[in-house]
């Protein structure tokens, strides 16, 4: 695994950590997506929903583009439904997605790492391509804030809903540099995605980090990796 995970630490110039939520701080609530993956025969374990969220999103990711209907379907295979029931209960999984936001579910270890993260004293952002609610899903979730509140503060939170710009285009992350006064280039950039995180990233000068914790990524010399978020915090501490 070492070799998977290179150079980061070993910045002495680093002055801000951006990170995306999904995939990093939260992930689709286990407690639903196994509800509707045992109704069609599947698991409701909540490890083995998160392993198969990551293993899904690994599938459905080509490092160019993201093919969310590719998502659902190995989203349920890793959930171990039957593939004759595979189709069925991809399209409750859509349903759900579009009644609401399913996207608030800590990832474990997510928030005690970002409380080791903040204790590095680097400028911490969230930059995510979200609809509108992922600032009130985190303090929901006790897990960060601008300023004070439940969770760990932060500096700076971008929705792309509302900022009118989403990630892989760099701009996004310029209007979160530009708020923390911190050049790209002394910038670290956390997401769980090659299409959105690693290629926006580099596109805008930031050093992308890969979040990848069961080293699913096809491509692991190509750039770093973590397999969470405190990890990150302990190798930057």
């Amino acid at each position: 695994m070492t070799e998977r995970r290179q150079h980061f630490a070993d910045r002495t110039d680093l002055r801000a950590v951006l990170l995306d939520v999904g995939g990093v701080l939260l992930v689709p609530n286990p407690a639903l997506v196994g509800q509707l993956a045992s109704a069609h025969g599947g698991t409701d374990d909540v490890a083995a929903l998160i392993r198969a969220h990551f293993a899904a999103i690994a599938a459905a990711d080509n490092g160019t583009a993201m093919d969310w209907l590719r998502y659902e379907h190995e989203l349920l295979v890793g959930a171990g439904v039957p593939a004759e029931r595979i189709d069925i209960a991809a399209a409750a999984v859509t349903l759900a997605y579009t009644e609401r936001n399913i996207w608030d579910y800590p990832l474990p270890g997510a928030p005690e790492g970002l409380a080791r993260l903040a204790a590095t004293g680097l400028h911490l952002a969230i930059v995510s391509n979200s609809d509108g609610t992922v600032e009130q899903t985190l303090r929901d979730t006790a897990i960060c804030q601008v300023g004070d509140g439940p969770g760990v503060p932060i500096e700076v939170l971008l929705d792309s809903h509302a900022v009118g710009v989403a990630k892989p285009d760099p701009a996004i992350f310029a209007i979160a540099l530009k708020a923390l006064d911190v050049p790209a280039d002394a910038a670290l950039y956390v997401g769980d995605t090659r299409t959105f995180d690693v290629a926006g990233a580099r596109a805008a000068g930031l050093h992308p980090v890969h979040l990848d914790p069961y080293a699913d990524c096809p491509e692991p010399a190509d750039h770093d990796h973590v397999t969470g978020v405190g990890e990150l915090a302990d190798r930057l501490l």
